[in-house]
Order: structure tokens, then sequence, then C-alpha cells
């Protein structure tokens, strides 16, 4: 899974010019809000149910989520949920023959038959360099062996993973550290200041005699805007998640002497196996997939926590995703049994630097493809430009060709200006879609909560939502009319100029926006429903 990392407290807690105002924060709902009438970029949702789509008829939509997992109880989700109505719960009987036993909710790639579940994987990374490991570690480098391919090759993922396993121990250590300090600073705070929360509002009115304190908290109170947090007990939250999965990465994803996947029992290296994995779709940790479902179609207006952006549809979910890289082979799966399973939209929020069995996943791609199946893909967190940068899974098939039925996005900010790209965010003018709102994105997760994440994870179920819609209101339209709609009918910014994700603090240098994606476009519900009424029309 693709997860960003991003805590710049060595330069929030230092003292700064360029920090002395009071960061704005991200408007409530922002990614459902309209650009004319909030003043912010979201893709009009509101406004679109309200002005186009109301009283129009409509189909039940399944979009499936390929995922770490989704909360099948949460009171947001459980009444958008499919239900396989061809299956009895429980009854340990594959009813409808579909080659899974009990898959109510969806089906789990990533579990055993006795019920176990895999949460930490390791890197793809790691599952290439390892075997090579053991075979060439002790090898003298003759004349005959450096003409090896595989021990070229080895050389190759070996300076690869180490530098891996080399940054990801130095952030580790300094998040740690960070973590530590934070840590005394909150007692510190709370004791001088005599409150219980060091939050925005009481840091806002610190004036003691003592200049440190008073600087300590002007730093503190930055630190807490630009990172979205609430008070100080909520920022070491944050930072102790993020300490935990780069502890996961050293432990797990990088760890060349462990196999999880021995808990599922298949075999790992033939992807023709299809019928594997338990029918637990929620897993051991289903944060990430709830918050993407909860983008896609939280239930609407039923005045609890968030709304989705789409309405009439039904969340199909099937975890093939770990806390690390997922594999080829259940990603081909998954898509399979989303396809065969009924889903017209399938959000793949996830994706990694390696492949090892690509050719698995392109022909799972082609049977969407054929099936009339849209499918939507997170362009990844890496600040890098995906035109020179592998990142799989990709629309691009092996020999030739690209799948017509795919969309890429990157994540754009609630900031606008300069900010309007999330300096996290993947791009590509040749290989990148669209941008779509991926910043401070309230949704759902585990235990009926709520919780702000950041990521192109977060962009893609918006564009999922906006297809779902479409899908529902025009039913006629195909996965590929679908795209070219929600393609060409974004909003435009040909003069906007904007900070490219990955520049140093100090870089003034600006890029065209237009120049990050195919498109140099943002998606747009409203739009999107004007185009898709005229095609109808047609």
């Amino acid at each position: 899974m693709n997860k960003k990392l991003s805590y710049s407290l060595l330069l929030l807690l230092s003292s700064s010019a360029a920090f002395a105002q009071t960061l704005p924060q991200a408007p409530e709902n922002w990614f459902n809000l309209d650009p004319k009438k909030d003043k912010v970029q979201g893709v009009s949702t509101e406004k679109t149910y309200k002005e186009l789509l109301k009283g129009k008829k409509y189909q039940t939509t399944l979009v499936a989520v390929i995922d770490g997992g989704v909360d099948t109880t949460h009171e947001d989700l459980k009444s958008v949920l499919w239900k396989n109505k061809k299956e009895i719960a429980g009854n340990g009987v594959d009813d409808d023959k579909n080659g899974y036993v009990d898959d109510v909710y969806g089906w789990n790639f990533i579990g055993g038959k006795d019920g176990r579940n895999i949460n930490h994987e390791t890197m793809e990374l790691t599952r290439l360099y390892a075997p090579l490991e053991t075979k060439y570690k002790d090898a003298v480098p003759t004349s005959d062996v450096a003409k090896n391919a595989e021990y070229e090759k080895y050389l190759k993922l070996k300076k690869a993973y180490d530098k891996e396993f080399n940054e990801t121990k130095q952030r580790y250590d300094t998040y740690t550290g960070f973590l530590s300090q934070l840590k005394k600073i909150n007692e510190v705070l709370k004791t001088q200041l005599k409150v219980t929360k060091v939050d925005v509002p009481t840091l806002e009115k610190v004036n003691t005699s003592d200049e440190n304190i008073n600087k300590l908290a002007g730093n503190i109170k930055i630190m807490l805007v630009a990172n979205g947090s609430t008070d100080l007990d909520d920022q070491i939250v944050k930072l102790g998640e993020a300490v935990e999965d780069l502890k996961g990465r050293l432990d797990y994803g990088l760890n060349t002497n462990i196999n999880e996947r021995t808990i599922v029992g298949d075999d790992p290296t033939n992807s023709s196996e299809r019928y594997y994995g338990n029918n637990d779709v929620t897993g051991p940790d289903a944060g990430h997939g709830s918050h993407v479902a909860g983008i896609i179609a939280a239930a609407r207006n039923n005045n609890i926590g968030i709304n989705g952006v789409a309405d009439h549809v039904q969340i199909m979910a099937v975890r093939a995703v770990p806390n690390g890289d997922e594999r080829d082979k259940d990603v081909a799966n998954a898509i399979r049994y989303a396809v065969d399973n009924g889903a017209k939209v399938i959000n793949m929020s996830f994706g990694k630097s390696y492949d090892y069995d690509k050719k698995a996943v392109d022909e799972a791609v082609k049977y969407a493809a054929e099936k009339d199946v849209l499918l939507i893909h997170a362009a990844g967190n890496d600040a890098k430009n995906n035109d020179t940068t592998e990142n799989f899974p990709t629309r691009k098939f092996l020999n030739e060709g690209s799948a017509p039925n795919w969309i890429e996005v990157g994540a754009l900010s609630w900031k606008g200006g300069e900010e309007s790209v999330a300096d996290f965010s993947n791009y590509g003018k040749n290989t990148v879609d669209v941008f779509a709102p991926g910043v401070d994105i309230n949704s759902t997760v585990p235990f009926s909560k709520y919780k702000v994440n950041s990521g192109t994870s977060m962009a893609a179920p918006v564009v999922a939502g906006i297809a779902a819609v479409l899908r529902s209101y025009f039913p006629k339209l195909s996965a590929v009319q679908v795209k070219n709609i929600i393609i060409n009918s974004t909003e435009k910014f040909p003069k906007l100029a904007v900070i490219p994700p990955g520049a140093e603090p100090d870089d003034k240098k600006t890029v065209s926006f237009g120049d990050l994606s195919i498109t140099g476009g943002v998606v747009n519900l409203y739009n999107a429903v004007l185009e898709a009424q005229k095609i109808a029309k047609k």
C-alpha cells in the first residue's frame, strides 16, 4: 500500500519568519463543495444533486473497493454495502457456486482458510531481492559471475534495497526523536499554561513572561494547523502512527527473513490460482479501505458523519492490499472477482515501484475492459513524475497498447494558488489523467469514527464516486464513455502556476498546472453530468 509519511516537524519547531501567520484549515467536507459558490476547488457534489439530479431516475451502481479492508459495521457505511443475495451467510457453503464460500460482502485474498489474515507484508523490492541475496551475497565477482545477467540484477536490486532500508531507518530514528520531543513539550505546555489540552485556541492566547514559552507556543500552534491537528495530543497520535508505519516497514516490509504468505496457504508464484483466501473483508486493519469507501459512498443526508460523493451506490469490499506491497496475483484476482460479481467501477488506491507478474494484472485489466468496467487508480504519493518513474499497476500493457477503461488520479489541495497540488502527489504529463481533492479529506474509519487523511488514495475515490454517479443516472453509457466524460469535463486553469510536488521548502520555482497531467484539469461532477446529459440526448 502506497502511503505518504510527511512531517516537517524540525522546520515547524524552529523559529522562522515564514511561519509568522497562522495557516488556514481545510473547509469541512471541502471535496464536495463548489468552486464558485464556496471558493474552494471541490467537485460540486451538493450543487449537482440540487440543480441537476433532483427527481431523476437512477439505477444502483456497484463499486468495488480493492484495498486493505472495509469496516462492515460502520454507522455511515453499513447501509451502502453490497450484500451477495445468492449467498447464505455463515453456512459454510458456496451457495452461488462462484468458488468463494460465504462471500457476503466481498472476498479477502490475503487471508487463510483457518480465518487468519495477513496484516503486514514485505515490499515487492524485498521479495525480488531476498532470493538473490541468499544466492549471491557471498559470491566472488569473477569475470564469469560478473557477466551473469541474474548477478547484474542482484547488484541493481541490492543498491535499491540498501537505499530504501537506510532511508527508512533514518526516518524512523528521526520521527522517534520527534515523538519523544513532542511528548515532553506537551507536558511542559500543559504545566506552564495550566491546561489539560494544548489546542490552537489555547495557544493563540499565550502571552506569558517567559519568551521561550511564547515562542514555543507559537510554533506549536503553526505545526498543529499545518498538519490538520486539533490539539497536541492529536498530533502525537498522528506522529505515533507514522512511527508505527515505519517500524512495520523495517520489521516486515524490508525484512528478507520472513514470509507472511504462509498464512494464506496458496502458491504465491502461481498467478493462475484463483480460489483461495477467506470471507473476512474487514481484516486486522480496515482504516485505509474504510476511508476510501466513505469518500465514494458514505450514506448521504442521514445526519451522520459525512456525505460520500455517490448516492445510489453499493460498496463491494475486496481485500487484497496489506500494510506493505500488494501481490500482482491478488490484484488480478481481486479485479476478476469484482467484475464477475457485478461491479461497474473499481477503485484501486494502492501502488508500488516494482512488479512481479504484470502479465497477470494486464490480463485482468483487459478482462474488466471486455466486461465494461471502469478502473480508477491512485497515481502515488512519492512526489515523482510517473512519466519517468515506475509505478504499478499501470494502464500500459507489457507488449503494446494500454487500457481504455482506466483513469489515473493525482491529488489536489484545498489551499489553491501555488499550493493547489498536493506536495506529495505523483504527476505526469503523459501518465496522470486528472487531479481531484486529496488533501485533508475527512472520511470514515473503523468503529464508526471519522478521520482526516491525505493522499492520492483519497483523490481516486472522489473520481470513483463521480463515475458511480454517472453510471447510476446514465446507465446506458459505457465505461469508456464515462471515462471520456470525466476527462473532457475537467476544469482547466491555463494560467495557474503551482509549486511542483517534491520541491524544497525554499524553492520558489513554479510550473504550469497544465503540465502535470494529460488533461491539465480538475474533475467536477456538475460539469460531468452536464456533459452526460448532452451525450444521452444524442
